[in-house]
């Protein structure tokens, strides 16, 4: 697994092919976290427009950078601990790239969610993927798709990891909106969505991941509420296993 920092460059790289990108404009400050404690072993999270849950002794914070173009926030017992160059034991990883802020046209961004953004989560040494569930791929019109190709890739999956000595089970969420359906719902200004979770291995592992995943929410909308807005009727949606 690689750093999550470099992953929104990816865009900005592949943008410069095609001419000078933008720097991107000031904006205002970071919205402070809000931890909403609950009866339950879970506390809700809320970094502006991102809202998750998380267990109780997990540490969360804002993962957004200083030209204000990544949003969301990192947690975990050791939060920081999200950038190095392997997955944590444990945590949680809810991101979105706003594309108003980069210059970037949006159709680039699905080359940075079918490539970086996958790779950093399925191709380290120590993890393998069970499942890759590709929900949407339209090409865009510039890497050879139709020309009226809507430029969105949606897709999940989950996988495994051994951290020295500890088993983790991971899933996974990653969007590029293109002008598909899940333009529709979230983040009007969100061109990439990515979220991760990790979990020590355990037999309660894969329900903890399914509610960290799915119920994690970008602009009111849920990732399970994205996953429905992209998924053709007859494809089935599958939760981490």
């Amino acid at each position: 697994m690689r750093r999550l920092v470099p992953w929104t460059a990816i865009a900005l790289a592949a943008a410069g092919c095609g001419g000078t990108v933008p720097p991107p404009p000031t904006g205002p400050p970071a919205p402070p976290l809000q931890i909403t404690e609950s009866p339950s072993p879970f506390r809700e999270v809320q970094a502006g427009e991102v809202r998750a849950m998380i267990p109780d002794d997990w540490q969360p914070r804002l993962a957004g950078r200083d030209d204000g173009a990544r949003q969301g926030f990192l947690a975990g017992p050791r939060p920081r601990s999200w950038s190095g160059d392997r997955p944590p034991p444990e945590g949680l990883a809810a991101l979105w790239v706003d594309g108003t802020r980069v210059g970037v046209p949006s159709d680039y961004y699905y080359l940075a969610a079918t490539g970086p953004a996958l790779e950093m989560i399925t191709h380290g040494p120590s993890c393998s993927a069970t499942l890759r569930q590709v929900i949407v791929d339209h090409r865009p019109t510039f890497a050879s798709g139709d020309p009226d190709s809507p430029g969105d890739f949606v897709a999940q999956g989950h996988g495994t990891c051994m951290i020295g000595r500890r088993p983790t089970r991971w899933a996974y969420f990653v969007a590029a909106p293109g002008y598909g359906p899940v333009r529709e719902v979230g983040i009007p200004s969100s061109n990439l969505y990515l979220v991760v979770a990790v979990v020590p291995d355990s037999p309660r592992a894969p329900a903890v991941l399914e509610r960290l995943l799915l119920r994690t929410e970008f602009g009111g909308a849920t990732v399970a509420d994205m996953i429905a807005a992209a998924t053709p009727r007859s494809v089935p949606v599958i939760g981490p296993v």
